[in-house]
């Protein structure tokens, strides 16, 4: 038996990063806002590049004591645009949960529809122990506009070591998706080794 795998290893350099933080506590609870922007040569999201050239990536997120909610942006100087809302819930023993919506600008924001929907929805869950990560996530809809073919699947697993990390990506659906064959098999789609400078 033979198998055909296809693997994209792209590489994205960070430029700069600015951010800023609020935070506030009330009745022994702490919560936080931030916001902020990096910039990086190129948009690379689970081993596939989107848009072209240097792109420009702002965020404003709330963290609070088990919940996380924010917004991510992420757009090109050749017109590619991205806006995502989410939220997570911080769960006991290192596991999380959440929901991402994807969102492509350009697209109807109003559009639901299977054919042309703008918006896809991903369950997120994820555990952190140590240096050890790991993420599942499952698209839950069929969104033609966003790309989604529902059902797509991504895992990724991931070391984090002194000052490098190492991790491993692995999906279906639109994360593999060849529009020549119309194939999306679960195969390793993305590969990656990050330095860490403290």
């Amino acid at each position: 038996m033979k198998a055909n795998l296809k693997l994209l290893m792209a590489f994205s350099f960070c430029w700069t990063s600015v951010s800023f933080d609020y935070a506030f506590s009330q009745l022994e609870s702490v919560s936080k806002f931030g916001a902020g922007a990096d910039f990086y040569s190129n948009y690379i999201w689970r081993g596939t590049k989107y848009g072209t050239g240097p792109v420009i990536q702002p965020s404003v997120k709330y963290s609070g004591k088990m919940l996380t909610a924010g917004a991510w942006a992420s757009t090109d100087f050749n017109g590619f645009q991205e806006a995502d809302l989410y939220f997570s819930v911080a769960l006991p023993a290192g596991f999380s949960a959440g929901i991402t919506d994807y969102y492509y600008s350009g697209l109807d924001y109003f559009d639901y529809s299977n054919a042309t929907g703008s918006h896809a929805y991903e369950f997120n869950a994820g555990f952190v122990k140590a240096g050890f990560s790991f993420a599942g996530n499952f698209i839950l809809n069929e969104a033609g506009g966003a790309g989604s073919r529902g059902g797509d699947k991504y895992f990724q697993a991931g070391y984090t070591f002194s000052n490098f990390t190492l991790f491993l990506g692995a999906g279906d659906g639109w994360h593999t998706y060849d529009p020549d064959t119309g194939e999306d098999k679960f195969a390793i789609c993305n590969l990656g080794l990050g330095a860490i400078k403290q």
